[in-house]
C-alpha cells in the first residue's frame, strides 16, 4: 500500500510566477511536451476571468472582505495532490483517474469551502500525475484578539463574524494535522494511507539528499548483484543434481529392459550395483537435501530481491518529489529574478545603457577597475592594445586620453582623445584615407 502526497505552501502576491508554470507558458525541463496537452483544469472559471491568477483576485474581489489587504499578506495557498509514483500509475491504467480527480475535488471543496477553491489543474506531462490546486484563504471565524483587546471593557455588543483574509487560521498546526488525516480517509478507497504520524524526521538541504540518495542506490545495487551470483551459484548445483538423478533412471531403465544372457546380466547387476553405490544411496540422499536447502535458499534470496527491487522504487519516488519541488523552487527564483530586473529597466531606463557600456569598454581591452572610472564620468589615460568588434582588429593606443561621454538625450559614448571610438578605430586602420596619409600609421 502507498501513501497519499498533500503539500501546502504559503504564495506570494498574486502568484504569476507559479500561473506560469502550472498553465505551461514555461515549459519547464522534466514535462514531457508531446503530453502537455493531457493536462486538463478541473475548476471552471467564472465569466471573464482568463486564468489562474485573475481567478485569485475575482475571489477576493467578491468574498466581501472588510478590511485592506496588506501589501506582504498572502493571498492564496498551493497545494500538491498525488500519491506514491506505483499507485498513481495503477489509478491511470485501470481507468480511475477521473474518479480520483472527482474525490480530490469534493475534499477540496469540502475542507477549505467551494468558493474558496478557484483553480485545480491536473498534471500529466510529468512523471507522475498530481494536481495542483490554488485555494484563497478566507475564513468567516472571528478574529482571535490581541492582550490588550481582551483586557478592555465591552463598550459596544459583539458584531457577527465577517469574511476575512486569514493564512494563519488556514494552515494552523492543528488544521494541518487535520487535513493530513481526512485526506488520507479520502484516499483509502485507491490504496493509499497517511504519512507517519508525529514523525520526527527532518528536512536535509537538496545537496546532502542526493548524495545520500545516491550512496544508497549504488549500495543496493551491489547487494542485489551479490544475490544474483549467490543464486547463479545455486542453479547449478541443483543442476548438477538433477542431472545425476536422470542418469541413474537411464541406466535402471535400460537394465531392466535388456534381457542378457546370465554372465552378461550378472556382469550388469555389477556395473549397476558399483553405479548405484557410487551416484545413488548416500549420495543422492544428501544430493536431495542438499538440492531442498538450495530451493529454500534461492527463495529466500528472491524475496530479498523484491525487497531492495521495492526499496528502490521507494528512493525512486522520493527523488521524483523532491527533484520535482526544487525544480518548482528554482524557476520561482528565476521569475523573481527576471521580474526585479524587468522592475530596474522600467524604473531606472539608463540602467540598460550603463550595462551595454560596461561591456564594450570591457570588450575593448580596459580592466574592470579603468571601465568602472569611465562609467564614473572619470578620465583615464590609456597604453597597450584596443580591439574592435567591429573591424575584428586590434590598434595600438599610446598613452590615449579614454573618457564616456552622455549626450542631450542621455545616451553614452566612448571617446578616444575626445574622438568617438568609432572614428578613432578607422583612423588607426586608415579607413577611408589616401595611400599617403597611411605610411605614418602604425598598427
Amino acid at each position: 500500500m502507498g501513501y497519499a502526497v498533500l503539500h501546502l505552501e504559503k504564495a506570494k502576491g498574486a502568484d504569476s510566477g507559479m500561473s506560469a508554470h502550472i498553465e505551461r507558458t514555461i515549459q519547464p525541463k522534466n514535462a514531457d511536451p508531446t503530453r502537455t496537452h493531457l493536462n486538463r483544469e478541473l475548476i471552471q472559471f467564472p465569466d471573464g476571468v482568463r486564468n489562474r491568477t485573475a481567478a485569485i483576485q475575482h475571489r477576493l474581489d467578491t468574498a466581501g472582505l472588510k478590511r485592506k489587504i496588506g501589501k506582504n499578506q498572502v493571498q492564496a495557498i498551493r497545494i500538491v495532490l498525488t500519491g506514491t509514483h506505483a499507485d498513481m500509475e495503477q489509478i491511470e491504467q485501470t481507468g480511475r483517474l477521473d474518479e480520483w480527480c472527482q474525490d480530490n475535488l469534493d475534499w477540496l471543496r469540502k475542507t477549505y469551502g467551494a468558493d474558496n477553491v478557484v483553480s485545480a489543474v491536473l498534471h500529466m506531462d510529468e512523471e507522475t500525475p498530481h494536481i495542483h490546486a490554488t485555494i484563497v484563504p478566507i475564513v468567516q471565524t472571528e478574529r482571535k484578539k490581541q492582550k490588550k483587546e481582551q483586557t478592555a471593557k465591552k463598550k459596544y455588543r459583539t458584531k457577527a463574524p465577517a469574511p476575512r483574509l486569514c493564512a494563519d487560521e488556514v494552515m494552523s498546526r492543528a488544521n494541518l494535522i487535520r487535513y493530513q488525516d481526512t485526506y488520507a480517509e479520502q484516499m483509502a478507497a485507491y490504496g493509499l494511507q497517511r504519512g507517519i504520524k508525529g514523525s520526527e524526521a527532518q528536512h536535509i538541504s537538496t545537496h546532502e539528499y542526493y548524495r545520500s540518495l545516491i550512496a544508497q542506490g549504488e549500495d543496493l545495487q551491489a547487494n542485489i548483484t551479490q544475490l544474483l551470483a549467490k543464486e547463479a551459484e545455486a542453479r547449478e548445483v541443483i543442476a548438477e543434481a538433477e542431472q545425476a538423478k536422470k542418469d541413474l533412471a537411464r541406466i535402471k531403465v535400460e537394465a531392466k529392459t535388456e534381457e542378457l544372457k546370465n554372465s552378461a546380466t550378472k556382469t550388469a547387476t555389477t556395473a549397476l550395483n558399483g553405479l548405484n553405490s557410487l551416484l545413488g544411496g548416500n549420495k543422492v540422499n544428501r544430493l536431495e537435501k542438499e538440492n531442498a536447502q538450495l530451493h529454500r535458499e534461492v527463495d529466500e534470496l528472491s524475496e530479498r530481491i523484491e525487497r531492495f527491487q521495492t526499496d528502490m522504487q521507494k528512493l525512486k519516488d522520493n527523488h521524483a518529489r523532491e527533484r520535482y519541488r526544487a525544480e518548482e523552487q528554482h524557476q520561482q527564483e528565476v521569475n523573481n529574478l527576471k521580474f526585479l530586473i524587468d522592475k530596474a529597466y522600467k524604473w531606472f531606463p539608463s540602467f540598460k545603457r550603463f550595462l551595454k557600456m560596461e561591456r564594450e569598454c570591457l570588450d575593448c581591452g580596459f580592466n574592470i577597475e579603468q571601465t568602472d572610472k569611465l562609467l564614473h564620468g572619470l578620465t583615464v589615460n590609456y597604453s597597450g592594445w584596443l580591439h574592435s568588434n567591429e573591424y575584428r582588429r586590434n590598434a595600438l593606443a599610446d598613452n590615449v586620453m579614454a573618457q564616456v561621454i552622455r549626450d542631450e538625450k542621455r545616451n553614452l559614448f566612448l571617446h578616444i582623445n575626445e574622438t568617438p571610438i568609432a572614428q578613432w578605430f578607422k583612423e588607426q586602420f586608415g579607413i577611408g584615407q589616401s595611400e599617403a596619409q597611411r605610411k605614418g600609421i602604425r598598427l
